[in-house]
């Protein structure tokens, strides 16, 4: 399944392009995630041949040092010079104080966090040995099984029904399930 996510990655221009402006930051610990390689995997399950928009594309990094939000609004504008792609870059490392979970200790913790299992998956791409690699703390079975599953440690079934009915996802996917118990 990894290796057909990547697969779908790399056939993708749009997403390439994304990846390689993201990469030319060199941020530490960093992906693009959520809708990025979510909304890729739910199109191509459910055979659509065009892909559907993204309201954003999702860069999260984890680097303490520098967990201002400045700093995610200055690489955001970077990135806008470099693409017309619509980002959106969160450092992880200050997230935890917004959710109320004691700190991260890495992008892929903090995603570990997020209120879907599906949407915690991410992609990173190193230019320079041309290699994708995924960054998915629940891994990319649930993905393939067409869920929407609430994270056990969110716990928040009406943010969590809120989110799916505010995104519309089975409007979109309609193959999808919601699983509530994980």
């Amino acid at each position: 399944m990894k290796e057909k996510l990547i697969e779908w990655i790399r056939s993708d221009h749009y997403r390439m392009a994304a990846l390689e402006a993201a990469s030319r930051l060199q941020l530490k610990d960093w992906c693009l995630a959520a809708g990025f390689v979510r909304n890729l995997a739910w199109d191509r399950l459910h055979g659509y041949v065009q892909p559907t928009p993204l309201s954003d594309i999702d860069l999260v990094y984890f680097d303490r040092a520098y967990a201002s939000a400045e700093r995610d609004e200055a690489l955001e504008a970077r990135l806008h010079t470099m693409s017309s792609h619509p980002w959106s870059v969160k450092n992880q490392a200050r997230m935890h104080t917004r959710n109320g979970d004691p700190p991260y200790s890495s992008t892929a913790q903090a995603m570990s966090h997020w209120v879907e299992v599906e949407t915690a998956v991410g992609v990173t791409f190193d230019r320079e040995a041309d290699e994708l690699k995924l960054v998915a703390p629940f891994g990319v079975r649930p993905l393939f099984e067409k869920t929407i599953t609430m994270n056990a440690k969110r716990r928040k079934p009406k943010e969590f029904a809120a989110r799916i009915r505010d995104k519309g996802w089975q409007r979109t996917w309609p193959q999808l399930t919601v699983i509530y118990d994980s």
